[in-house]
């Protein structure tokens, strides 16, 4: 009898041990617990070192104090920055943002397990804010795996990690509040983004927003309002990769052209065409024999939508081309005599002939590689060039801030500036440099 009993009590005292809590985890062990222990693995630190030079010497200076950075000899000084990022191959390849890491002179990533690699940049993309790292391990790296975000939901859960404020190993999660969302930040347009509620704070840039499949549907960034309370964005995974190929694959992404001249659609001219919607931008122009005329683009149609997402005017036509390096292809909808029709648009490299010829139409300049630096090979007389004194054999240095040392550089410059009302130079002559703006306005026979 005795015996019987202690067999009872020492059952009871066991199912009490483990039953409850065992089925206690199961029951909490819900997807987005699956979906972090599944990919944190994947998920980087990054930390970055700058050097600038500094104005303030003998003390610390507010840059110094607000970032930690130490200060160096001879006025300069060390910036230390923070972000995330997520291996998408395990040979070492991730993707963060182009914020996280421009300007750094050292990378280091560090990964969930602890371990620390120095990192080279295999290409950076500013326009689109993506970045492609690479560290070099003994083994092969835990990866996440990068899904698609056209048939993203409003409303499905989200889960992002990655470092906000330094803290490593962070899980947030929300819904997805809206895609194709377009804002402006720094002075910039950010184009066709995933909206989510989920927390993204500074440190988290770079980081993957994933579904409960664990697959990256975006690359989180902080860029807008320092992370706004409930009004997080990320780079959605089918822009991702486009981008991420396009920079292993050449170190930048490829200027794309398809030859559509475009303007704000005003309530008038919608009115004039039978269009009865508020978004959109009107066709004044195509290239002749450019992707957008072998496409069947003409002049007088509306565009509505690009790659599935609506066109709202002439510039978000502009910065949502720009998001397609060339070759890669995109539908757009056009309206045309009453009714809507697809065509399919394959952007190429912008022709270097058009460059070259942008800046003898605008600026009045011819350029050539000189040795090791860009030099000035004609100056159209009549032109703002010449206007303000620009000379054969002058210096370019910098075209908006962006350093030039070749006539390749010196086009992508251009090309990134092309729709802007100026551009800014920094010219050398003997010992001396110039900044020099020069009016940059659209001639309204170029298409680009």
């Amino acid at each position: 009898m005795k015996a019987g009993v202690m067999r009872w009590s020492l059952l009871v005292v066991a199912l009490l041990a483990t039953s409850p809590a065992s089925a206690d985890l199961a029951r909490r062990r819900d997807a987005i617990v699956e979906v972090v222990q599944k990919v944190s693995p994947a998920v980087v630190y990054i930390g970055t070192e700058q050097e600038v030079e500094s104005r303030f010497r003998g003390r610390r200076s507010p840059l110094e104090e607000f970032f930690g950075g130490l200060g160096g000899d001879e006025g300069r000084q060390k910036i230390e920055g923070l972000g995330s990022g997520a291996i998408i191959d395990p040979s070492g390849i991730i993707v963060t943002n182009d914020h996280v890491i421009r300007g750094a002179s050292a990378i280091h990533v560090v990964l969930a397990d602890g371990r620390s690699f120095d990192a080279e940049v295999i290409g950076s993309d500013a326009a689109n804010d993506l970045a492609v790292l690479k560290v070099n391990a003994k083994e092969p790296l835990p990866v996440a795996k990068l899904g698609t975000s056209s048939d993203l939901m409003i409303g499905e859960t989200v889960v992002a990690i990655g470092s906000p404020f330094g803290l490593s190993k962070t899980v947030t999660s929300g819904v997805v509040s809206a895609v194709g969302r377009t804002f402006r930040a720094d002075g910039r347009v950010y184009n066709d983004f995933v909206q989510t509620d989920a927390a993204i704070n500074p440190g988290n840039s770079g980081g993957p927003l994933l579904n409960v499949d664990g697959e990256i549907i975006g690359i989180n960034t902080a860029i807008f309002g320092g992370g706004a309370q409930g009004i997080g964005f990320a780079i959605p995974a089918d822009k991702v990769r486009r981008i991420v190929d396009e920079l292993t694959r050449f170190g930048k992404v490829r200027p794309a052209w398809v030859g559509i001249d475009t303007v704000d659609l005003t309530p008038r001219l919608a009115r004039q065409l039978g269009w009865d919607r508020s978004y959109g931008a009107l066709v004044t122009g195509v290239e002749p024999d450019s992707p957008a005329a072998k496409a069947g683009v003409k002049r007088g149609d509306v565009v509505a939508e690009l790659g599935g997402s609506r066109i709202q005017d002439a510039e978000d036509f502009d910065t949502r081309v720009r998001g397609y390096p060339a070759r890669s292809a995109f539908p757009l909808i056009l309206f045309r005599e009453g009714g809507l029709r697809t065509v399919q648009v394959t952007p190429v490299e912008f022709p270097a002939r058009m460059v070259e010829g942008l800046a003898w139409e605008r600026l009045g300049l011819r350029v050539k590689d000189g040795r090791g630096a860009l030099v000035i090979s004609g100056v159209r007389p009549g032109s703002v060039a010449a206007d303000v004194g620009l000379e054969p054999g002058d210096i370019i240095l910098r075209v908006n801030n962006q350093p030039v040392a070749t006539a390749e550089a010196f086009r992508e410059a251009l090309l990134t500036a092309r729709r802007g009302r100026s551009v800014l130079l920094l010219v050398r002559r003997g010992r001396y440099g110039y900044h020099i703006t020069l009016p940059f306005e659209q001639d309204a026979g170029q298409r680009l």
